[in-house]
């Protein structure tokens, strides 16, 4: 579903990524690691296609990201550290206005339906989401991915400010994306998080992909001190 392929990418002579390569399949979670700079956002804007890798291949679906950008992009959930949504719109209005823009149409029974499929609770379908915490705007960003029905969802930071309760809820329904075989790609600073949540980890330092493990075969300290390692050497 994701593939990168010996791809670089360098921004006034300095490496953003260098000859990364790494793969996500159906029903797998594949977290990235690493400091501010490692190249972990640019690599999910190159499978966006907001960036065009230097050398290398990027591919979504089995489509070349640079030739089919717009296909890509149907098949792509992205949610951002921080979800932009209209504050003056309810969560429902929101799901649906951008369904709308995605060319979807569906009733309000089925956008409530996904509302609660992506955890978000009933009470607050309804509510302006000027009133809505940062895990519940999340919430709603998975929403519209989901019924546009994304293969492939790309997330950036999304744990970063949510509350311990909020980041579990976050866990449980990206395990459960990938249970019906979505391939999830997680950049995060959150070392435990995403031992938690995935079933690989990569760590990025300086562009280059210089550890990938399974999470399964590490602990959450093990995996701690194996990050700091690469980051001090």
């Amino acid at each position: 579903m994701i593939q990168i392929q010996n791809a670089s990418k360098s921004f006034k002579g300095n490496y953003a990524i260098k000859d990364l390569t790494l793969e996500v399949g159906p029903g797998e979670i594949l977290g990235l690691l690493g400091a501010n700079g490692a190249g972990k956002t640019t690599s999910i804007n190159m499978l966006l296609g907001f960036v065009e890798p230097d050398s290398g291949q990027v591919k979504v679906d089995e489509m070349e990201v640079s030739a089919k950008t717009a296909a890509v992009r149907e098949v792509i959930g992205y949610i951002p550290e921080n979800v932009n949504l209209y504050p003056y719109l309810t969560g429902l209005g929101n799901l649906d206005y951008f369904c709308r823009l995605a060319g979807l149409k569906y009733s309000k029974e089925k956008l409530t339906e996904f509302l609660s499929i992506c955890g978000l609770q009933s009470e607050a379908h309804n509510k302006k989401v000027e009133n809505y915490s940062k895990g519940m705007r999340q919430k709603v960003g998975i929403a519209i991915a989901y019924a546009k029905k994304a293969k492939v969802y790309l997330l950036d930071e999304p744990a970063s400010g949510l509350d311990p309760l909020a980041s579990n809820e976050l866990s449980a329904l990206l395990k459960k994306l990938a249970s019906e075989g979505a391939a999830i790609l997680m950049a995060s600073h959150d070392i435990f998080r995403v031992r938690e949540v995935c079933n690989r980890i990569g760590i990025l330092k300086h562009g280059e992909l210089v550890k990938e493990l399974k999470a399964d075969e590490v602990s959450a300290n093990e995996l701690e001190q194996l990050y700091l390692n690469y980051m001090k050497n």
